[in-house]
């Protein structure tokens, strides 16, 4: 399986606190099965985003888990505000996963961009493919789930908290994860892990759960398929047409 949101750099965000703490989440991602975990540090107000000094970071990371068979990618958790799309538009790669064209995009849980389909249209312009991140558990979006409906179609990919299937986040985003993922609106299933206690480097659990609901073959292209697609830049195998209600 394959992981493309994980906050598993230490000391850069909200994520882990230490080296051996970064290690252990390195560790249970590969007991967990996950063979390449792509780490994505938010690029927001609080946590300035500095991808040379990420990038020796990763290396030296992937260094201290040379034993473990998991390989490490640097990507961006990137919250969308006016002062970083200009900034993303100016230098792409410098927020994409890898050398990809592929952004991972977060929206504000208090209020969205006006006109946020011409933000996507834009990022789209300059040849970059927005991934929105855990709309099921943007309060906004829990409201209106089918303005996510409205961008898949336009091109956006859809990324959902594995955990919110299981009903780590609560009854409403559960709720609304699997009303997307029963749309077909749903593109790639990942961690979004934070530490080595709550907030896990695991995706099997997550894997089964979507396999109750839409199938093996949907599930499997949920952590393997698409995100394997997505790190080596290409297009996703699985990318069915969003029911649209």
């Amino acid at each position: 399986m394959i992981d493309i949101h994980c906050h598993i750099l230490p000391e850069v965000d909200d994520g882990p606190k230490s080296w051996d703490d970064a290690i252990e989440m390195c560790r249970m991602a590969a007991a967990d099965g996950i063979t390449h975990t792509v780490a994505t540090p938010h690029a927001n107000h609080r946590y300035a985003y500095d991808r040379q000094c990420l990038l020796d970071l990763l290396g030296q990371l992937q260094g201290k888990i040379a034993p473990l068979k998991l390989q490490l990618g640097l990507g961006c958790d990137f919250h969308l505000s006016f002062e970083n799309l200009e900034r993303v538009l100016e230098q792409p790669h410098t927020y994409t996963i890898s050398e990809t064209n592929y952004l991972l995009v977060e929206l504000s849980d208090y209020s969205l961009p006006t006109r946020l389909s011409e933000c996507f249209a834009r990022l789209g312009d300059r040849g970059l493919t927005p991934i929105l991140t855990h709309p099921e558990r943007n309060p906004i979006l829990q409201q209106t789930p089918q303005r996510v409906l409205e961008w898949a179609e336009q091109g956006c990919l859809i990324q959902v908290t594995g955990s919110a299937l299981t009903g780590f986040w609560g009854e409403r985003p559960e709720s609304v994860a699997r009303w997307l993922l029963d749309r077909s609106a749903v593109h790639i299933l990942a961690s979004d892990a934070h530490d080595t206690n709550r907030r896990i480097p695991n995706l099997s659990v997550a894997r089964a759960a979507a396999e109750k609901i839409v199938g093996a073959e949907y599930a499997g292209a949920l952590v393997e398929d698409n995100p394997g697609a997505i790190i080596n830049g290409q297009q996703i195998p699985y990318c069915p047409r969003p029911v649209l209600d």
